[in-house]
């Protein structure tokens, strides 16, 4: 019923590849992992975007919108959904020390070119192997930083039939109507869609902003497994403790189900040996989460979001 609604709405779409049935997420993925995608749309535009959202609230399909995929356990069954994935929207401007970037641009090449501009105030994030837009959906963080620090503002979409369909189907929004807390935004809270973002950045030499990128980046390959598939840190810091510290505390380093372990170099990540599954991540992650309650009576909560049956 999906693909012949799409296929009779979008066939120019679908003959130039924009939008094409059952791809692999787990090609999508940092994990490695994730089935199939009903349908697979990757709009060129800000309007094929807004046009494709439209056209799946009008008609009552389910949808997912989709980054790096670097923060993401996608199921084995894959999303009986629409799939948008924000890639090709990727393109980075500035304005003296402000730089904008559309949703699907990396992280990487934002920090790169705040870098070679000059611009300091992005360093935490130049290894966070993320998208524009998830990183502001989750403020993302690392080092002592987070989005929240140099976010200026944002446009984004309100999945609301009229709003789109109307002649202003943008949401203009400040830093503080954002609403930032510790891995959570207004975004993930209201369902917006993230289309840009705007940093306030602080000049500084390229050289001295590329050392302390470097410096960074060296912490990470150093501390954690970034030789294997993951979706980063499994597990929300709980208060109070680190939740590597407990996950090797109750020793489970390295303990593994099917493909999936708890890494070796960092008890905080679960990596992708080989040939993992869904499944597997989710069989290692309960059995962690109830190990550690059991031994600390703390509540290990995710960090990665869940996607589709799991």
């Amino acid at each position: 019923m999906m693909r012949k609604l799409i296929t009779n709405r979008f066939a120019d779409l679908v003959d130039s590849q924009v939008i094409r049935f059952d791809e692999p997420l787990k090609e999508h993925s940092s994990f490695k992992i994730g089935g199939p995608a009903e349908v697979f749309c990757q709009p060129q535009s800000y309007s094929q975007l807004i046009e494709l959202l439209a056209f799946a609230l009008e008609h009552a399909l389910p949808y997912f919108i989709l980054g790096k995929g670097s923060n993401l356990l996608i199921s084995d069954a894959g999303l009986d959904s629409l799939v948008i994935h924000t890639g090709r929207l990727d393109s980075i401007e500035n304005d003296e020390k402000y730089i904008s970037a559309r949703c699907g641009a990396s992280l990487k090449d934002l920090c790169i070119k705040a870098m070679e501009l000059g611009l300091s105030g992005l360093e935490f994030a130049s290894g966070i192997p993320g998208s524009v837009g998830g990183a502001v959906f989750m403020n993302a963080g690392a080092y002592d930083g987070e989005i929240k620090d140099v976010l200026y503002c944002s446009n984004c979409l309100v999945p609301d039939l009229d709003r789109l369909r109307s002649k202003t189907p943008i949401l203009h929004l400040k830093a503080a109507e954002h609403q930032f807390s510790y891995r959570r935004s207004v975004l993930q809270d209201l369902g917006y869609i993230h289309l840009n973002s705007v940093f306030k950045l602080t000049p500084d030499d390229p050289d001295k902003i590329k050392q302390r990128m470097d410096a960074l980046n060296k912490q990470r390959w150093d501390k954690q497994p970034m030789d294997l598939p993951s979706a980063g840190s499994v597990f929300k810091r709980p208060v109070g403790h680190f939740a590597g510290k407990l996950v090797e505390d109750c020793g489970l380093r390295g303990f593994q189900i099917g493909g999936a372990a708890v890494s070796n170099k960092h008890c905080g990540f679960i990596v992708n040996l080989g040939g993992a599954t869904a499944a597997d991540v989710m069989a290692v992650i309960r059995h962690v989460q109830s190990t550690v309650f059991e031994r600390f009576g703390v509540r290990l909560e995710t960090e990665i979001r869940l996607v589709g049956k799991l």
